[in-house]
């Protein structure tokens, strides 16, 4: 006997509450078949998935045999779902990589039922719903009647005392509703059957009885159940039995979702073995590097001067982590008399980011400019550069007139696909600040606001101001067509060896047109194979084409009302910025590639302008009328007109005020109602206007009526929870502002060996006398060349194993996000599981098995493909080295190594996705298409 006393079921969505169940009282017999009719949103699904155990009530209780639930936790309902409950969904519901026997086989599984007898009850219930002949389908070889079936068995195969069906008929047409129908008032003649409906004529004819719900209460009961209160005994907390799913079924589960995706599957493998790859490498060649890095060490002088970036990595941290794990087990150092928390990923994460060092460049570019200071006797020919992140902007007009975006294409928007952002994002990080800048990116989630376009980069100028461009420049690149830049307007294109630029970039350019990326984007989005295209644009089409700079300042376009509102993700804006001449021309001067065996190739990005250009861009910014505005009044926003972080309540009332005085119509019905609880605002005529329009009019008329006679505490209240100010540092830095005194970027050439030591040593003295904030954090990455051959070998093996160590990290990131899209496309299968008794740690174990599954292939497909590089690896070593006493070999024990760090890295990068999985609630997920 299933009793239902007074159940109270409500949702709140912000202030907003909506009533379900409002007291249902219903006691329903053990074998009967019930209709529950009413129109929608009377709450006949929330009654049906309380009772299955879906969903929560708010108050009341659901009595089971004498047994009240309202003690019960997650894993009570589970066994609850799994022991007692049978679903029957509308949609079917079926897990569609699975055969229809294992749909049904599944319910018995999580209750712990052996493999064998499981395999014979699903058979059986599939046979009694007339599918014994099809047990190895899939779902979608099967019809809408068939499925309904495959529902019902499944319902049916644990022996469950209650079916829950939810408009069982309603995806199927009238003869097949009747053959269901009729196997339904079967099951109803030794079990409790209840069914939602919304057709009163089955209910009619084949229910025994009918309830009717409006607004959440029981209007009508055709054969009401009447029980003695005072005779029966009273409801007691009792559990059900346990329910369980095995490791195996979550494996399976995963393996034939995967195999479903088995193109993306091994992608992504792919994807992660290229960490495990790099690691093998290097730990196979290591013992060769001495002779290569005595080669090579005089040309690296030029290609790698030593860089100091606003923000670095701490690689000496890293690396003493790394170390320290290698070196020692984790040791316990408590009793092992409980069960304690292994916090070692959360450590390992704070790690990561811990490492993360920002360095005070405005006072060690004034030690650097110290005629005196230690520094500069170690400095090279080529000096010292300072490096500083202009923003600007870049549009110009593709060959069908449409305007474009040197950043991205298309104005303000957001290429989401992680296939997308590998296809435009690859040709673009060409230096170390690049890459360490996008680590850092996805690490902390922090963007720069407003950045130029990755694909533009400063040209590394000569020793003189005059000298636009470097001789180191000029010596390693050719000019194939047209000339360097000369002056501030004028850019080259900077072409690889093959002259070849990145598809997307030439799309930015306009040299392409837009139309034909956006298809290209929407194909690779779809899942599309992209096959290889030869595509050749003439030096004179480059050379003609017509780009134009838009300042980061100038982006900010004043209004009449004094304030000043972004235009740069609205492409007719921007258009009116280049009629009216506020835009600067840039002419594509020339096109140049590295010359052959280019010691020294870096331009960074596809196109290179000169520092004339970051002249400009600092005293136009500097000089602008946003700017100018904004230090005028350092206490007021130019954005918004609000004061920044107002100390006294007589501003915020002022701010608040005119924060709803700009608000509109809609913004103000939407702010009324959140006003209204707290007030005590009267919105019943607003209520019952008539559509939507009315009622939003009414209701902002209602609040500016309140807000006329409102005092000060009510527009403190509306400043506190609605108003954001901005902060003044932070509207410079999006307007552009830069200090020549800050730059971003620092970079020190020597011209040997010796003189990098020499400034090594020097930072290490500023580092000792300089105070903890003002230390400079660098990576140098051929300073690690500089002892012996032998120390040479073990630094750079440990400094590349940090690296590569890093993309694992990112590796573990993306397939988390692999994992997190499968959790999302899945949502329905995990709603499925949980209806079926699955507990939350279940569905994280699928989600944890797949994600293991990923980094066990990236692991073998990371030692398979070094092992198969090593053979032409090894015969280039020779040829080149002109020995054969270096050949690289990958150890035994550090290819299990390899394979296991996999698994682990792409578990600990799937444990958010499973967590998120196991939290998702079970009413939703099934509604979810």
């Amino acid at each position: 006997m299933l009793q239902i006393k007074d159940i109270h079921k409500q949702y709140k969505t912000g202030d907003f509450v909506q009533k379900a169940l409002d007291g249902v009282t219903l006691n329903l017999r053990d074998n009967e078949f019930v209709a529950i009719l009413g129109p929608s949103g009377s709450g006949k699904t929330t009654l049906l998935n309380i009772i299955g155990g879906l969903d929560r009530y708010d108050s009341g209780d659901l009595v089971i045999n004498g047994t009240s639930t309202k003690q019960y936790r997650d894993r009570d309902w589970d066994s609850y779902r799994n022991h007692t409950i049978g679903f029957v969904f509308q949609s079917y519901n079926l897990i569609p990589h699975q055969s229809i026997l294992a749909n049904v086989e599944l319910a018995l599984t999580i209750s712990g039922i052996p493999r064998s007898q499981r395999r014979q009850r699903a058979r059986r219930a599939l046979a009694q719903v007339g599918l014994g002949a099809h047990v190895h389908k899939k779902p979608n070889q099967l019809s809408g009647g068939q499925m309904q079936r495959v529902a019902i068995a499944r319902a049916l195969v644990n022996d469950p005392d209650i079916v829950l069906a939810d408009e069982p008929t309603g995806a199927l047409d009238s003869d097949t509703s009747v053959q269901i129908m009729e196997l339904l008032k079967e099951v109803a003649k030794d079990r409790l059957v209840v069914m939602v409906t919304h057709n009163p004529d089955l209910a009619d004819q084949y229910a025994t009885r009918i309830v009717n719900l409006r607004d959440g209460r029981i209007i009508d009961d055709s054969d009401p159940y009447i029980i003695d209160e005072s005779e029966a005994a009273p409801a007691v907390h009792r559990t059900m039995g346990k329910a369980s799913m095995s490791f195996g079924t979550a494996v399976a589960l995963s393996f034939n979702n995967l195999k479903t995706k088995l193109a993306r599957t091994i992608l992504t493998s792919f994807a992660g073995s290229i960490g495990i790859i790099g690691i093998a490498l290097i730990l196979s060649v290591s013992t060769g590097v001495n002779n290569y890095i005595t080669a090579i060490q005089r040309d690296t002088m030029t290609a790698y001067p030593i860089s100091i970036d606003a923000k670095s990595w701490d690689l000496q941290s890293l690396l003493e982590e790394s170390v320290a794990d290698a070196d020692a087990e984790r040791a316990s150092d408590h009793a092992l008399d409980g069960v304690y928390a292994d916090d070692s990923s959360f450590t390992q994460a704070s790690t990561l980011t811990s490492s993360i060092a920002e360095n005070n460049l405005t006072a060690f570019k004034q030690y650097l400019d110290d005629p005196d200071s230690e520094i500069q006797q170690y400095v090279g020919s080529n000096g010292i550069h300072y490096f500083y992140d202009v923003k600007f902007s870049v549009i110009s007009r593709d060959p069908n007139g449409t305007l474009v975006n040197a950043d991205g294409v298309d104005f303000g928007d957001d290429t989401g696909s992680m296939s997308s952002m590998m296809a435009t994002k690859s040709g673009s990080m060409s230096s170390m600040s690049d890459v360490t800048a996008m680590q850092m990116s996805m690490v902390t989630g922090e963007t720069d606001e407003n950045a130029a376009p990755s694909s533009f980069g400063e040209i590394m100028p000569g020793e003189s101001d005059s000298e636009l461009i470097s001789p180191v420049v000029t010596d390693n690149y050719k000019v194939v067509s047209g000339t360097w830049p000369a002056a501030q307007d004028e850019v080259v294109l900077v072409a690889d060896q093959n002259n070849e630029i990145p598809l997307s970039t030439l799309y930015e350019l306009g040299l392409l047109p837009a139309s034909d990326y956006d298809d290209l984007m929407k194909r690779l989005d779809d899942g599309e194979k992209i096959d290889e295209q030869t595509i050749r644009l003439d030096y004179d089409q480059v050379l003609n084409q017509q780009l134009y700079l838009i300042p980061a300042c100038d982006q900010y376009v004043r209004g009449d009302d004094g304030l000043y509102s972004y235009v740069g993700d609205d492409a007719e804006r921007m258009a009116e910025l280049v009629d009216n001449g506020t835009a600067m021309p840039l002419k594509i001067v020339g096109v140049v590639r590295p010359v052959e065996d280019a010691d020294a190739a870096n331009i960074d990005g596809s196109v290179g302008y000169t520092h004339a250009l970051t002249d400009y861009l600092i005293d136009h910014t500097n000089q602008s009328a946003v700017v100018a505005d904004q230090q005028a009044d350092q206490t007021r926003n130019v954005l918004n007109g609000m004061t920044f972080s107002p100390s006294d309540d007589a501003t915020k009332v002022a701010d608040a005020r005119t924060y709803v005085a700009g608000l509109g119509v809609t913004q103000k019905a939407q702010l009324a109602p959140a006003l209204a609880a707290q007030a005590g605002m009267d919105m019943s005529a607003a209520e019952a206007a008539g559509g939507a329009a009315a009622s939003e009019e009414m209701l902002a008329q209602q609040l500016d009526a309140y807000l006329a006679t409102a005092d000060d505490a009510t527009f403190i209240h509306i400043y506190d929870e609605y108003v954001s100010t901005g902060d003044y540092d932070d509207n410079l830095s999006a307007f552009g502002v830069i200090s020549r005194d800050a730059p971003s970027s620092i970079r020190i050439y020597c011209d040997s060996f010796e003189d990098k030591d020499g400034v090594s040593d020097a930072i290490d003295q500023y580092n000792a006398d300089a105070s903890e904030q003002d230390k400079i954090t660098y990576v140098d990455y051929v300073g690690a060349l500089m002892s012996s051959v032998t120390t040479i070998v073990n630094v750079i093996t440990y400094v590349l194993i940090a690296f590569v160590a890093v993309s694992l990290v990112v590796s573990s990131i993306m397939i988390g996000i692999i994992t997190y899209i499968s959790v999302l496309e899945r949502t329905k299968e995990i709603g499925i599981l949980r209806a079926m008794g699955a507990s939350k740690h279940n569905v994280s174990s699928v989600f944890n098995a797949e994600t293991g599954m990923i980094g066990l292939c990236s692991g073998l497909i990371g030692v398979g493909v070094t092992l198969l590089l090593l053979i032409p690896g090894n015969a280039i070593l020779h040829h080149f080295m002109g020995t054969n006493e270096v050949s690289g070999v990958l150890p035994v024990p550090g290819a299990v190594a390899l394979v296991v760090l996999s698994v682990v890295l792409t578990l600990i990068g799937g444990i958010i996705p499973s967590k998120k999985a196991a939290r998702q609630d079970p009413a939703t997920a099934l509604r979810t298409e």
